[in-house]
């Protein structure tokens, strides 16, 4: 339906949208991300005018292409396709045009082939299946268990309440529950049987008010037309060569008994129900679950948290069975004979190619020899495995802060990693993607900085700065979180804020975790720690982000003070000797060593700028030089960078020094003479090699299936575009 005045009003905000991303205007850097959501709650309110939308999304997508703006592809072809799932009744021409484009986008590099090949296929169902993609949405977000579509997912939010304050942990917590009370099972199950009715029979017939014909009914009546109507729609998804007609012939016959039944007499409606039973259709959010990091050590398990388990009363012994009483003694042999037998058997253990086909999906890797060592991996595979697991089940697991908390996710993803190596539970049925939206509530205050500082070391949020780089549309609508959230916990509330049209964090992130499916991957470090104290054994820990050594107050004693004359100028740090392996753009390592005076250096493993995004360590130190002037001798610091994969550190006056892990404070070593970095191995491959280790003790290459895992630890988290060349 044309509305020139809906129309303009649409094609003003994509424009607005376009200015955003080239980030010219100073005019719109306060509202990053409010423009992307304020045009989606316009589809929302009225979700029949999402072709006129879609109509401008793909014109400005089209011409995004000819006039080669690649940096408008992906943004554009999100937006459109979030307001396809959203509305009903988009005319065939429509997703011609948009489907051509997708097909197009297979002959650009990654993450554009990957994503164009993703959204064509999803096309290609919606369009055999108006509304399917909706309903599958819904179904499974908010875990409605059904025969057709098992498929449930659950959003894992983790907070840190030592890093964060109470007002942003309640106002996180607040809005959470405000959308959970809008929504219950019943509601979501009448939103995906009114839309499965509005997208197919609105042009077959006129559609009555199905939403208040089942919302009289008991829940038992409406789960099953909720049945039926996704079956439907399964098995036309499944046999896809079927008729179109057969799809709508079966929802009418869905339909016509709904109605049949509703005239042949009406329920009691109880006037006492729960808030939860008055959804509206455009309140879905995906379920959310917040918890708190407290006291989360390396045992923590994030995926976990819901276990299913049945107590069962049977020893397993025949001698143990019941006693028929005396009233089945007359039962015939063959009742007799029908008792539960126990047989002789025997435990069979699976096959090592299923546990490598688990550790392997589980790890997000592809193998051990990656094509480009230096270059970091973003997004999946455009080609589909052959034999790709089915795990009905998906977590994704979103946490909040800056980096820090990044840390204990990496720890929390380390122990996990390990105890699925060694027996795999969560793996075969589980599927976990990470999320990551920064949250910083005060900025730093800013010292004059010394001449010869380590550059970045207030940064608080690195990992997202890069993500931002990586990714303009990651930049636009969460990296604004950052710091609006904060802003908005400390908002008086509104009337109106209890509302779901103004949940305005829950939007955000129910939109990253629909959309975000393209993983970047991150290289997680493992370092070695050496005490001053001998009886203490080395201790290991690792670090996603960043790793500091400072020095610590040095008292000699009066046995160890120098007998010459002390100097005139007192040069401060301590003599350090650097063993490591300079890594080069040819895959090349070359073993270096060297000697200098530092104050402390900082290890860095995210590249401060895309021109440098190499996986490696770029080792920052503030060496000390003397130089001689005409008042005497004196030093400078000069900042000098390393680039290496791995490292040892050792100091030669026996000095100590401090080792903060990912600029956590409570994540201090003290008393440390010397520490060796290099990157964590993924447990499942360190397990596969240390068995092939027991029968050829000389063999140094791998072997077995231990050449088939990925060697390193890669932590993923996920974005709308990965890396985006």
């Amino acid at each position: 339906m044309d509305n020139p005045e809906v129309e303009s009003d649409f094609l003003r905000s994509v424009h607005a949208l376009l200015r955003e991303l080239d980030g010219h205007h100073p005019a719109f850097q306060s509202e990053r991300g409010m423009l992307r959501w304020t045009l989606h709650k316009k589809i929302d309110r009225n979700p029949s005018n999402g072709a006129l939308l879609i109509k401008i999304l793909v014109k400005e997508l089209e011409r995004a292409e000819r006039c080669n703006y690649r940096q408008y592809i992906i943004p554009l072809l999100h937006t459109l396709m979030y307001t396809l799932i959203k509305a009903p009744c988009i005319p065939d021409d429509l997703y011609e045009r948009v489907y051509d484009f997708c097909k197009k986008l297979l002959t650009l590099p990654k993450p554009y082939c990957t994503i164009g090949l993703d959204y064509a296929r999803q096309l290609k169902l919606e369009r055999t299946i108006p509304g399917a993609l909706y309903q599958r949405m819904v179904s499974a977000e908010q875990s409605l268990k059904n025969d057709s579509f098992p498929y449930q997912e659950k959003v894992f939010m983790f907070v840190d309440p030592e890093l964060l304050s109470e007002a942003v942990c309640r106002a996180l917590i607040d809005e959470i529950k405000a959308a959970q009370m809008s929504q219950c099972m019943k509601s979501c199950m009448l939103c995906v049987i009114e839309r499965a009715f509005q997208t197919v029979l609105k042009e077959h017939g006129h559609v009555k008010n199905v939403h208040s014909i089942l919302q009289a009914k008991p829940l038992d009546v409406t789960e099953h037309y909720f049945q039926q109507v996704m079956a439907a729609i399964e098995h036309a998804g499944r046999d896809m060569s079927a008729e179109y007609n057969q799809y709508v012939e079966e929802l009418g016959k869905i339909y016509s008994t709904l109605l049949s039944t509703s005239e042949k007499g009406k329920e009691l409606v109880l006037f006492l129900r729960s808030p939860s039973q008055s959804c509206e259709q455009d309140s879905l959010s995906p379920e959310l679950d917040i918890f708190e990091f407290q006291d989360m050590g390396p045992d923590f398990d994030c995926c976990e948290q819901t276990r299913f388990s049945v107590l069962s009363n049977d020893s397993g012994i025949e001698r143990d069975l019941p006693i028929l009483g005396d009233e089945n003694q007359s039962c015939t042999a063959e009742a007799e004979h029908s008792r539960l037998q126990r047989k002789g058997c025997m435990k069979k253990k699976g096959s090592p190619l299923d546990s490598l086909a688990f550790l392997q999906s589980g790890s997000n890797g592809q193998g051990a020899k990656p094509a480009g060592k230096l270059h970091r991996k973003s997004g999946g595979s455009v080609m589909e495995p052959v034999a790709q697991l089915k795990r009905l089940h998906t977590a994704r697991v979103l946490v909040l802060g800056d980096d820090r908390i990044l840390g204990r996710l990496a720890q929390a993803y380390y122990s996990l990693r390990k105890r699925e190596s060694r027996r795999a539970f969560l793996t075969p049925r589980l599927k976990v993607q990470f999320y990551y939206v920064p949250v910083v509530e005060e900025q730093p205050t800013s010292s004059p900085t010394e001449e010869g500082a380590l550059p970045d070391q207030t940064e608080p949020c690195e990992l997202a700065a890069y993500l931002g780089r990586a990714d303009p549309w990651y930049e636009s609508n969460i990296n604004t979180l950052c710091h609006m959230i904060p802003k908005l916990a400390t908002m008086p509330s509104s009337p109106s804020k209890s509302t779901v049209s103004e949940l305005f964090i829950v939007d955000v992130i129910a939109y990253y975790v629909r959309l975000g499916l393209q993983p970047v991957f991150f290289q997680v470090y493992a370092v070695k720690l050496f005490f001053s104290n001998a009886d203490l054994e080395p201790v290991e820990d690792i670090f996603l982000i960043e790793l500091s050594l400072m020095l610590e107050e040095f008292n000699p004693s009066r046995d160890t003070l120098p007998t010459k004359k002390k100097l005139a100028v007192e040069v401060p740090g301590a003599d350090l000797t650097l063993m490591y392996k300079k890594v080069l753009l040819s895959n090349r390592e070359k073993e270096e060593t060297l000697s200098l005076r530092s104050t402390g250096l900082v290890i860095k493993a995210i590249p401060s700028n895309e021109t440098e995004d190499l996986v490696c360590l770029n080792v920052n130190t503030t060496e000390v030089v003397k130089v001689s002037n005409l008042s005497g001798r004196s030093y400078s610091l000069v900042t000098n960078t390393i680039r290496t994969r791995n490292i040892k550190i050792r100091s030669t006056e026996q000095r100590t020094f401090t080792v903060c892990l990912d600029k956590d404070s409570r994540r201090l070593y003290k008393n440390v003479t010397s520490i060796e970095v290099f990157p964590c191995l993924e447990p499942s491959y360190c397990l596969q090699k240390t068995r092939t280790r027991r029968s050829s003790l000389e063999e140094e290459e791998d072997v077995g299936l231990a050449k088939y895992l990925p060697k390193s630890l890669l932590l993923p988290i996920n974005t709308f575009a990965g890396i985006v060349q």
